[in-house]
């Protein structure tokens, strides 16, 4: 099978069918124009995962359409990839046809790269890792300058870093972040850095504090802490939780007390319907909360957190799924009005998009 298609020169029309189609899902709010922000045509995504598959031999990188787990892509490089992606794919590739060790029942490779030029690979088996893939790996992370991963049934082996490190400029200040192996990260890196820009400016600066649902590693979190007088942010995930608390480490972020809750348990908290131990000495009461921001999963913000949300007076929301944006607001449209609206090209060439939004109490 062919090659998914990649044509630089379809991405305006694609962009303005994003655009309207945004529009059309705000216009019921009477929002206004949206701001476009565009991707790179080429070279965007930071990460990328492949199958292999044999063929002739040979491993092969793969990747298959929706759907169909048995008709493989075949792929000598991927355009839509880093440069440093594209870079290491075919010398990873000759290590792994070099080597036995590297080779034998290998299934998977990830790649996480940087804007500043930073790589972590992964590769994926279905056998126990033992001394020999140790000692190639070892060579081979210090042939390409990367930190790999070897993981297997019941194995996780880092050698070097099991995170990469990025660094993304915001309204004239560099702020550096660790993204972990196997955590979320915002896949277009050029993208990111618009989203963080234009969120740091619709925020605007503000003499009262921010509560943050859904964190992640701090994205952010940190542009975001330096426009408000405290911050406290909330996250699930242990493994974000912990690359959060390392990036407002590394950028000396000292306002934001950053607490291991679900969106859902915080509401429960803010509503006094019951206490939790991982707020211990969090004194809810003594932040004057004048925004909320928001940047949920592809489903939303559920009902409840969402009526939370109702409370403040500056709801923004980063949405990977307009449609669910479109029913958040539908929910919070009697007392919020949409201000600002925003389509960040995160995902050229396909039919995802995020969307950004300011909502002000009417």
């Amino acid at each position: 099978m062919s090659r998914p298609a990649f044509d630089p020169a379809t991405y305006d029309a694609q962009l303005a069918e994003k655009r309207a189609r945004l529009v059309e899902l705000l216009a019921p709010f009477a929002a206004p124009e949206p701001v476009v922000f565009d991707s790179p045509r080429e070279h965007y995504r930071m990460r990328a995962e492949f199958r292999l598959w044999r063929e002739d031999g040979q491993r092969h990188y793969a990747m298959f359409a929706p759907g169909d787990k048995h008709t493989p892509i075949l792929l000598d490089d991927f355009p839509i990839a880093s440069l440093r992606i594209n870079e290491l794919m075919p010398r990873l590739r000759a290590a792994w046809q070099a080597s036995e060790a590297l080779s034998f029942k290998l299934f998977q490779v990830e790649f996480l790269t940087t804007l500043a030029g930073d790589a972590l690979i992964t590769l994926a088996y279905h056998r126990p890792l033992d001394e020999a893939w140790q000692a190639e790996a070892e060579k081979l992370a210090a042939e390409l300058n990367v930190s790999l991963v070897g993981r297997s049934r019941g194995q996780r082996l880092v050698i070097g870093r099991d995170y990469v490190e990025e660094e993304l400029n915001v309204a004239g200040r560099s702020f550096r972040y660790r993204q972990p192996e196997g955590a979320f990260t915002q896949p277009n890196g050029r993208v990111c850095e618009k989203m963080l820009g234009w969120a740091y400016d619709v925020l605007g600066e503000r003499d009262d504090d921010l509560l943050e649902l859904y964190c992640g590693n701090g994205n952010f979190t940190l542009p975001l802490a330096t426009r408000v007088r405290r911050v406290l942010a909330t996250e699930i995930s242990k493994t974000s939780v912990n690359a959060a608390l390392a990036n407002l480490a590394d950028n000396g972020v000292d306002n934001v007390e950053l607490v291991r809750l679900s969106a859902e348990e915080l509401t429960q908290a803010l509503n006094e319907v019951r206490p939790f131990r991982r707020l211990a000495g969090v004194d809810l009461k003594s932040y004057e909360f004048g925004s909320v921001f928001v940047d949920p999963p592809r489903a939303g913000m559920d009902p409840d957190t969402c009526e939370l949300t109702r409370r403040f007076e500056r709801i923004l929301y980063i949405s990977c799924n307009p449609e669910t944006l479109a029913a958040n607001i539908a929910q919070l449209n009697d007392t919020h009005k949409v201000t600002r609206s925003a389509l960040f090209d995160q995902f050229p060439y396909t039919h995802h998009m995020e969307a950004g939004v300011l909502l002000e109490r009417r």
